[in-house]
């Protein structure tokens, strides 16, 4: 039997994209693929774009407010039953197969509770391939960055290879998993609001033994947006919960051994993202009141994921590395 997939689309004025995002979902060969969406109170054009492909949803859902980019995933994937969970930004154009690919590839290998393609930035050209993320990885100073960002495609990501997360731009989750690591109601922990949320699962799911696996055959390109580089140019909500996560992340995630053997690489960046702040971005230190706010529930979520980890510390921390880690696949 076909596993069903539910497609999970979180607009925002996402206008400019999301066409080109809905006509690559209706090429799809996928037969069993069932497309959700739900718009955080857009004001452009959004709403009259997903009125122009109303054939091609099962569900919409239309907020009143911006309920965070978190919220609104949660709320599709507890409405819609399925196998697999396709969580895609409107920012994101996929070659016809890739839920195909995906699918199939999460139907042979039971240890792999995600899987991610290779995307490549929209913007490049047909000649010169630029990769956007081929899975995340983490370094020792607890960044979380996207393989291969960045880099001339050129063959280097050709194999099938576990990594340590997927990118939330087109993830595709396996629902046992999904159930497993939740929190209370939350797949993605909405004190995240936005940004750094698919890092956060993914560790999740590392912990409980998930492995998140990557095939190249399964392609799209993406309109990457937020960047280091482009900081300063970033909206000021993005740069105070991706400010706020960092820490957010590591009280749920982090466990005391690896703190203590990483310290001075984690307090060394740590002090570079805090004096950023304090001369550069003034209106970030919101997300200290945040982080204090979400914290006694992080706590919480970090006690019940602590108790039933699968793996040691030592494995999780085998994964963080300056340069991106990656291990072979069957």
């Amino acid at each position: 039997m076909t596993p069903s997939v539910v497609a999970s689309i979180v607009t925002y004025n996402s206008a400019p994209y999301l066409e080109s995002c809905l006509l690559s979902l209706k090429k799809q060969t996928h037969p069993n693929l069932h497309i959700c969406l739900w718009d955080n109170a857009s004001s452009d054009r959004t709403l009259e774009i997903v009125a122009e492909h109303a054939d091609c949803f099962h569900a919409t859902h239309f907020s009143n407010s911006n309920l965070s980019f978190c919220a609104g995933h949660n709320r599709i994937i507890a409405s819609k039953p399925s196998d697999y969970v396709l969580v895609l930004n409107p920012d994101v154009t996929l070659e016809a197969r890739y839920v195909e690919i995906l699918a199939g590839a999460l139907n042979q290998d039971a240890s792999a509770g995600s899987a991610t393609g290779k995307l490549w930035r929209r913007s490049s050209l047909p000649e010169k391939k630029i990769i956007d993320t081929t899975g995340i990885y983490f370094t020792p100073s607890q960044r979380h960055l996207d393989r291969g960002a960045g880099e001339a495609d050129s063959g280097q990501y050709e194999r099938r290879e576990y990594v340590f997360g997927a990118s939330g731009a087109a993830a595709l989750y396996r629902r046992a998993m999904l159930e497993e690591i939740k929190a209370g109601a939350e797949y993605f922990d909405e004190a995240f609001f936005a940004y750094r949320e698919d890092a956060d699962l993914a560790w999740r799911a590392q912990w409980l033994g998930w492995r998140c696996l990557y095939v190249p055959e399964a392609r799209g390109f993406h309109v990457r947006r937020v960047l280091p580089e482009r900081r300063a140019s970033l909206p000021p909500e993005i740069n105070m919960h991706s400010f706020k996560n960092r820490f957010l992340m590591r009280v749920k995630n982090m466990d005391a051994e690896t703190y203590w053997r990483l310290f001075l690489s984690i307090t060394a960046r740590d002090a570079l993202a805090l004096g950023y702040v304090l001369l550069r971005e003034w209106y970030s230190l919101r997300a200290i009141s945040l982080f204090f706010r979400a914290f006694p529930r992080a706590w919480a979520v970090r006690r019940a994921l602590r108790r039933h980890r699968r793996v040691t510390p030592k494995e999780i921390r085998s994964w963080f590395s300056y340069q991106p880690v990656a291990r072979p696949a069957p």
